[in-house]
């Protein structure tokens, strides 16, 4: 009879945890706006179409800020706080600072979500939708986006700095990098494949061109040309020589002539163990697509934050 109680003292605790996690949203859901804000899909999708027809361009933007802000600390829209007295946040880190692009977008939507379910829909949430659509409309797949981010009360340049891998990182490096984060060698090539769309500065691919060797020297020259040893670091180069606002395979076709624009980008292509993804991708931009979004997927869970954590900023720029 003791045991039987014990059982059944168990089963009832189980059950009641399993109630209070649901009730505090603790998990990602594909159905979480369903009831407080069935609209946020299309208000999202709606919002990020018109603005891309104009401005293409901004595809790529959306989808680096969310890659950016999932890498450092987890995808909580810390990359959106504007500096304030208390930190100094990631804009201004090395992978962002006059590079980083979208937050205007991001507002812009926020305040029509907030017009029809206000102090509802976290800005975390809204960036992972729009770098979803915005992943669609250039061309590219789409996947379900998992929703019940909550945003963060702080940001930290320095973790920007610490966490976002570098154009300038090895396969090593950018390996360990993305293992730090839960993501395998197979994520990684598959999401560098979002390289595909946008542009690079001057100053993030100047010392492939003119110091190594695993780049075509045609290619190397030409880009000579744009971007000398020292000035016009601004200088912009398309990741993607042939398709720049198309989300397809080329950028891997590109690799293979050893035509990466960056050296993180060819590092992928190089006698190394990425070679083979690499060739895969290539050849079939339907084996690309299955994989990146399950990459898209896996990476847009880094340590959200859930339940009673963070908050729902009413601005993304600041906390409430």
């Amino acid at each position: 009879m003791a045991k039987a109680w014990s059982l059944l003292l168990l089963l009832i605790i189980l059950v009641f945890g399993a109630f209070v996690e649901g009730s505090h949203g603790s998990k990602l859901s594909q159905n979480y706006y369903k009831s407080t804000c069935p609209q946020v899909l299309s208000i999202v999708k709606a919002k990020t179409e018109s603005t891309l027809k104009k401005k293409p361009r901004m595809g790529a933007s959306l989808l680096r800020l969310h890659f950016h802000d999932c890498f450092v600390n987890g995808c909580d829209g810390s990359i959106l706080l504007d500096d304030n007295s208390t930190f100094i946040g990631e804009k201004t880190a090395l992978a962002n600072n006059n590079s980083a692009r979208g937050f205007e977008l991001v507002d812009d939507i926020k305040a029509e979500v907030e017009k029809t379910c206000p102090g509802v829909v976290s800005c975390a949430d809204i960036l992972a939708i729009a770098a979803r659509d915005s992943t669609v409309v250039l061309g590219g797949p789409s996947w379900k986006v998992k929703s019940g981010r909550r945003d963060s009360i702080t940001a930290s340049r320095a973790d920007a700095n610490k966490f976002i891998p570098a154009p300038s990182f090895t396969l090593s490096a950018l390996k360990s990098n993305f293992h730090a984060k839960g993501l395998s060698l197979k994520d990684l090539v598959a999401l560098s494949g979002a390289h595909t769309i946008g542009l690079a500065r001057c100053t993030t691919f100047r010392a492939h061109i003119y110091n190594d060797s695993n780049i075509d020297p045609s290619f190397a020259k030409s880009l000579q040309h744009k971007c000398p040893r020292n000035g016009k670091d601004n200088i912009h180069r398309r990741l993607d020589l042939r398709t720049p606002i198309t989300f397809d395979n080329f950028y891997f076709r590109n690799l293979l002539k050893k035509k990466g624009l960056l050296r993180s980008d060819q590092e992928l292509f190089n006698d190394k163990s990425a070679d083979s993804l690499v060739k895969k991708y290539a050849a079939d931009s339907s084996k690309f697509f299955k994989q990146f979004t399950k990459s898209m997927i896996k990476m847009s869970n880094i340590k959200p934050l859930t339940g009673n954590s963070g908050q729902i900023r009413i601005n993304c720029r600041k906390v409430n």
